[in-house]
């Protein structure tokens, strides 16, 4: 019996509405106490107001004075008219600092693990989906809302409790009785045993795709391909069947299932005309008096409430995230975990940088995406790297940052494992310009220098980057705020490349650019990229790009295959092997029908 009871007890701690009442204290502890207090008092209020409606009605009934009688019906009923819209405004305010505390809790776990792979982990997808978008009415009611109806529901509970309570004073069976068939009837209409359904994986599942669909339909990011491929009535079709298999699910989660309603409604009818109908036949052989039997019936009727009180699917709409939160904080700090060295990075790289053996693998997958791999680069030096999609290019930008850490080898810096150095140092050695890089809307000083830099360092990397009187410096790059501006494609990347430029200026000793050009013009690229060079020249610089009227101009190329160095040399010496690179470089240059496109700066990317 121990046992159950504390499997029981275990059951319960761990439940999502557990965790959902225990946050509550912990984004406002005053609030949450005063929300408890009124809730208690909203479910205590209604029981007695019929206590001392039924001692009106005997002090009326024997000619009795009836202010004191009076004075207490309306010492009960104006707080029960009172606290209703109070408890809801206390609620709704609650409800919004939870929201608020839970953002902050993923704000946190996503942001500061120093690695990333938690924010790449197919298993956290769909609480990552939930916890991000739960306050915004997509899966349900914000929280500010939601704890009206969760109130609601623990009151009318309380009150129907109470209610049975008052019973007992008429006869031991009646709230046995009573509440029994009102809670059989709650069970059978709430179906609390099933409500964890609507939190399967299954349903967060569809829960996603649904949401997904209907993002595509309404934001900015798809409409041009949705017009241009005439996808719109795919786009629809999608999401009616999405959205209608996320309702089917959550209807199969809900619907009467374990008995008909027949059941409920005779084990209530019989339960209210047992004790009701006991009241009547005592109030007719004077056994029970009027004052009493006003008391007894009337909470013979509010027992009712039992079964339309209770845990309600509010808070299954509100446990459930909170839910994702607390466990996105307790799985991404390991997930994004990396080891913490303590070894100083000034000047690093001065000699070299060494991969050794290095084997990496991504979360949730079991093919790894470099193994045994091995390169030297100097210090100081330009290199390259060219590769097929999925050979491993941006994978090795990530490792240099330290945004992961290898499974088996590892990287060497100047002979020190790169794990061995404390991490903010070794990153304040580090800049880089990614595929996908940020475009903050902010000025655009603090675009160049998120972390602040005098301007005229900021003005250089600008002038570097090709993008001298761009803007002025306090000009924020979204149309959406006064005075703003927008940019092009190319404009931005120019924003991105100064910001990785003023970074060396700044100390950065390590360049990495993941196709930094990829949205720039040839001409404009083989320009750009011939300012880059001149500006990091005392630095070391790894260049990712499919387009080899760039990449020809580095000290050396590396050629990628399956996670391996297949290739290394100059430009040159590379062309005159005839090996892979030269059978690309041509495959490049042959679709454009000219002998003279390596030295014109045709783009070449077309490489797959």
């Amino acid at each position: 019996m121990k046992g159950f009871e504390s499997e029981m007890i275990q059951r319960l701690r761990t439940s999502d509405g557990w965790k959902f009442f225990g946050v509550l204290p912990q984004a406002n502890r005053g609030l949450a106490v005063t929300w408890w207090v009124l809730l208690l008092l909203r479910g205590i209020l209604p029981a007695l107001f019929a206590i001392v409606i039924g001692r009106l009605v005997g002090a009326v009934q024997r000619g009795q004075d009836v202010v004191g009688p009076l004075a207490l019906v309306g010492a009960v009923y104006l707080p029960l008219q009172i606290l209703a819209p109070l408890h809801r405004a206390i609620g709704a305010n609650l409800g919004s600092q939870t929201a608020a505390w839970l953002y902050d809790r993923l704000v946190l776990a996503c942001v500061r693990p120093p690695g990333m792979g938690h924010l790449e982990n197919p298993k956290l997808t769909n609480d990552l989906t939930m916890a991000r978008d739960f306050d915004l009415g997509i899966s349900g009611p914000p929280m500010s809302i939601s704890m009206d109806f969760i109130a609601s529901g623990l009151v009318e509970m309380i009150v129907g409790l109470a209610s049975a309570a008052i019973l007992v004073g008429y006869a031991w069976w009646a709230p046995l009785l009573l509440a029994g068939g009102w809670l059989a009837t709650h069970w059978l209409l709430r179906e609390s045993a099933v409500w964890r359904d609507r939190n399967t994986e299954e349903v967060r599942d569809a829960q996603r795709h649904a949401d997904y669909a209907y993002r595509l339909a309404v934001e900015p990011f798809a409409a041009k391909e949705l017009r241009l491929f005439g996808l719109a009535d795919w786009t629809v079709d999608r999401f009616r069947s999405m959205r209608s298999r996320l309702v089917e699910l959550r209807f199969q989660a809900t619907k009467l299932r374990e008995r008909p309603v027949l059941w409920s409604l005779l084990i209530v009818l019989i339960a209210n005309i047992v004790v009701l109908g006991s009241m009547a036949s005592a109030a007719a052989d004077g056994s029970l008096a009027l004052d009493r039997l006003v008391t007894y019936a009337s909470a013979a009727v509010t027992t009712g409430m039992i079964a339309f009180g209770g845990l309600s699917w509010a808070l299954d709409c509100s446990a459930a995230p909170v839910a994702a939160v607390l466990r996105l904080k307790e799985a991404m700090e390991p997930a994004g975990a990396l080891v913490l060295g303590r070894q100083p990075a000034d000047g690093l790289p001065a000699r070299e940088i060494r991969f050794r053996n290095l084997t990496f693998t991504y979360p949730g997958t079991d093919q790894p995406v470099l193994e045994g791999f091995d390169l030297t680069i100097p210090a100081g030096t330009s290199l390259a790297i060219v590769g097929q999609n999925g050979a491993g290019k941006t994978t090795l930008a990530k490792l240099l940052c330290r945004l992961y850490d290898p499974q088996s080898g590892g990287i060497e810096i100047d002979g020190v494992d790169l794990r061995t150095i404390d991490l903010d140092a070794w990153r304040s050695r580090v800049t880089a310009v990614f595929q996908d890089f940020i475009r903050f809307e902010l000025p655009l000083r603090d675009n160049v220098a998120p972390g602040g830099a005098p301007d005229d360092f900021i003005q250089s990397a600008l002038a570097d980057a090709g993008a001298a009187g761009l803007a002025d410096l306090d000009t924020v790059l979204a149309r959406g705020y006064e005075g703003g501006t927008d940019l092009s494609g190319g404009q931005w990347q120019r924003v991105a490349l100064a910001r990785a430029l003023c970074a060396v200026r700044l100390g950065a000793g390590l360049v990495l650019l993941d196709e930094p050009t990829a949205q720039l013009d040839v001409r404009g690229e083989a320009e750009i990229f011939e300012r880059i060079l001149a500006a990091t020249r005392q630095t070391t610089t790894i260049l990712i790009s499919h387009r080899f009227s760039t990449v020809r101009h580095a000290d050396r190329i590396c050629v990628l295959e399956a996670g391996r160095v297949v290739e290394l040399g100059t430009h040159d010496a590379l062309m005159a092997a005839g090996g892979r690179y030269h059978t690309m470089f041509v495959l490049q240059a042959s679709r454009f029908g000219t002998e003279d496109t390596e030295e014109e700066g045709v783009n070449y990317d077309v490489l797959t």
